[in-house]
């Protein structure tokens, strides 16, 4: 845990990497995180969004402890919501993800291959696979729809 003094410029704080002015977060209210009080949550934070840190001061010192930014994870479809639906790659070669909405890689299908003795028929049929929420869009039949499967 490396401290830092920050410096004030026009009565805000600069961030030490980029010398951009921070932007001041108050505190909310207390929060249980796996099971124990989380006091630091209380206390007011200074934001570097171009840098994607914050900055929080230790015990009035003015020394503050540099923090990852967490980014707000997004919300899934529940696959059972998720409705047959026609997909198209587009100039990338990959599509949008029905379930996540991040970009899936097209896998063209590939002839049988033998694993641990076993035919291994999962990549035998085209289909879309996003890496972001782990889903696999398998066609439907021959027509260009695809329907979300289990691996």
């Amino acid at each position: 845990m490396a401290l830092i003094q920050l410096n004030k410029k026009d009565g805000s704080f600069l961030c030490p990497d980029c010398n951009a002015p921070l932007k001041r977060e108050e505190g909310g209210p207390v929060q249980i995180v796996n099971g124990k009080v989380d006091m630091d949550a209380t206390l007011p934070k200074y934001v570097c969004e171009s840098c994607s840190v914050f900055y929080r001061e230790l015990l009035n010192s003015g020394f503050f402890d540099k923090f990852p930014l967490q980014k707000p994870k997004k919300k899934l479809l529940r696959t059972g919501d998720i409705p047959p639906m026609e997909l198209k790659r587009g100039a990338d070669g990959k599509a949008t993800c029905p379930r996540c909405g991040e970009r899936m890689d097209y896998v063209e299908g590939q002839p049988v291959r033998i694993v641990d003795g076993k035919p291994d028929m999962e990549n035998v049929k085209d289909h879309f696979n996003c890496k972001e929420c782990n889903s696999v869009f398998r066609r439907i039949a021959t027509t260009d729809y695809f329907q979300w499967s289990e691996k």
